[in-house]
This record gives structure tokens, sequence and C-alpha cells, in this order.
């Protein structure tokens, strides 16, 4: 059975494009392969964080994990500072990295342009973002077209290991899911739905209720002809809509386009939102039950263990071939 990893940082409650481009695709990824699910705290601290508000934000994606269905008996799921062989693999990682081709990341070049002070975490992030995936001899890393690079990198820099010193590593390959992979911005189409966006209007959050839903949907920028179809290049905005609709419904483009032939806008708005509504509705309901719970620690506490496990195991053989410690 092949491996999966995913990580994703606690920066805020997840958005309905990230239940819709990552979650609902983990969920289903179960029961066909080995999966590894990481809270990547380490990485959220590359930028100031309150304390308080992180500890929060990393329960919270704990819980909503498992409340989009992650099961702890299939899956691992684990919070990447308490496996501190991460920590220590990416260590070894910048020390197979090269200044230049950390600083040619478009994320850094993004994050640091402008800016007076900037944490050297933002320019070696990605060999610990490499180092999260090679601990788990990972086959598979499903994510969106923005961790490409940074996936490429891992890549480069786990043959560079491998030629240089023994090779132990696997090497991942990228799985970018077809659709529901780049939900967009509910304001913006040309923009990615964001938990980072400062207009709420702009993103409908994995928490939100029933009444909220439906008032972000109605407010739903629109193309211009009032004809639900499919055209992503000349109606990009009603596109991400029925991609979210398709994706919440299990109904086709076409099958969408002719339940609303001559019916317009507010109909189809009405009804995906509903339907958007009795998608989430159950995951906030079992969230509420896991968030304050023991449950969800007895989770994290076995998940941790066994991640513990698997990493500490190649952690050693890392080290071992780079000639660290006494032991051969």
């Amino acid at each position: 059975m092949k491996t999966v990893f995913s990580g994703i940082q606690p920066s805020g409650t997840l958005t309905l494009g990230n239940y819709l481009g990552a979650m609902k695709h983990f969920v289903n990824m179960q029961d066909d392969y080995n999966c590894f699910f990481c809270i990547v705290d380490q990485h959220a601290i590359t930028v100031p964080q309150d304390k308080a508000q992180l500890r929060q934000n990393i329960k919270s994606l704990a819980a909503l994990y498992i409340a989009a269905g992650i099961d702890h008996e299939k899956s691992t799921l684990f919070i990447q500072s308490e496996v501190p062989a991460h920590a220590q693999l990416g260590w070894l990682m910048q020390c197979v990295s090269y200044i230049g081709e950390l600083e040619r990341m478009t994320q850094f070049k993004d994050k640091s342009e402008g800016k007076e002070a900037v944490s050297s975490a933002l320019l070696t992030y990605p060999p610990l973002m490499a180092a999260d995936i090679l601990l788990y001899k990972t086959d598979i890393v499903p994510v969106g077209e923005d961790q490409k690079q940074h996936l490429e990198l891992t890549r480069d820099l786990a043959e560079r290991f491998n030629k240089k010193y023994n090779d132990i590593f696997t090497i991942p390959e990228v799985q970018i899911p077809k659709v529901g992979a780049r939900i967009m911005s509910l304001n913006d189409p040309m923009k990615k739905m964001s938990k980072s966006n400062p207009n709420p209007k702009s993103y409908i959050s994995m928490l939100d209720d029933e009444k909220t839903i439906i008032k972000k949907m109605k407010s739903a920028v629109t193309d211009s002809d009032n004809s639900v179809h499919y055209d992503k290049e000349n109606k990009p905005a009603i596109a991400n809509l029925m991609s979210i609709y398709s994706l919440c419904s299990g109904k086709s483009y076409d099958e969408i386009t002719a339940l609303y032939e001559g019916k317009g806008y507010g109909q189809f708005k009405e009804d995906l939102a509903q339907i958007v509504a009795e998608t989430l509705n159950p995951i906030r309901e079992r969230y509420e039950e896991l968030i304050h719970s023991t449950e969800l620690d007895e989770i994290l506490d076995r998940g941790a263990e066994k991640a513990n496990h698997v990493a500490t195991k190649m952690l050693t053989k890392a080290e071992r071939a780079m000639g660290l410690g006494r032991k051969k």
C-alpha cells in the first residue's frame, strides 16, 4: 500500500475551498493508502503568532480533520511539533539545500518583498517541508498548484541526498486534484478562496452556519448574461460556483446546466447555498462535539506515538548516512 502525506498550517478556520480542494479528497484516500495527516504548526511560526491563538488553531484544525471524516483507525493524524524528528531532519535537509534555490521559491519572494525584517525561516522552511514528507517514505503528496514548486524542491533534495550519502529516501510524486484543487473567492473569481482574505464575504468557512452561508452565497459575484453554464474563460464567477455545486452535490456540469435552463442566477445561488449548508452542517456539528473533548486529545496522542515511531527510524537512517553520532 502506497503512503500519502499531507500537512496543513493551523492559521485559522479552513474554508469551503480547503474542504473541497483537499480534505474531501483525503477522506476518500483513506481506504486505498497509508495516510499521514500532519498539522504543521512549526511552519506557522515562520510569521509572528499569538501563542494562545496558535494553540487554539492547532486543536481546531485537528477537530476539523476528524469532523470532515478522517478516521484515526485508518489514518495517522498528528501535530508536527510533537514529533521532534521533523525539525531534526529539517536541519539535515537545510545542509543539502543551496541558498540560490531557496531564494528562487515564489512564496519566499512574495512574502519577503518590500519588508525590512524577514525571518530566516521564510527562506529555510522548504527544507523542513521536505523533511515532513521524506520521514514517512511518502509516495504521493496531494497539493494545490501553489505548492508544486516546493514539492519539486523536495524531490531534488531527496535525489541529491540519495546520490551523495545513501539511497534511503522515497522520491514522492505530486498529485494535484483535477477538479476542486482551486476554489476561487466568492467576490473575485480571479483570486483563490482564502481564510486570510480580510473580507469575510469572499469565503465560506467550514464552521459557518446555514444563515451565514446563505447570506454569503447571495452576495457572491456572478457574470453578466444570467445563463448557468460552465465556461471558465468567459464566465469565471459562474464556473467557480458550478465547481462548488458539482463537488458538493455530485452532479456534472451538464446536469447543473440542464437544471437551471431559463431559471437564472437567483434560483441557482439559492439552491447552491442550501447544498453547501447540507454539506457543512454535519462537519460543524461533529466539530462542536470534539473541540473540547478528551477524545480529540486521545486521538492526537495516538497519532503522535505512531508518527514518532515511523519518523525516528527514518531520521536515524539519515543521520547515520551522513556520519552523525557514533554508530555506523
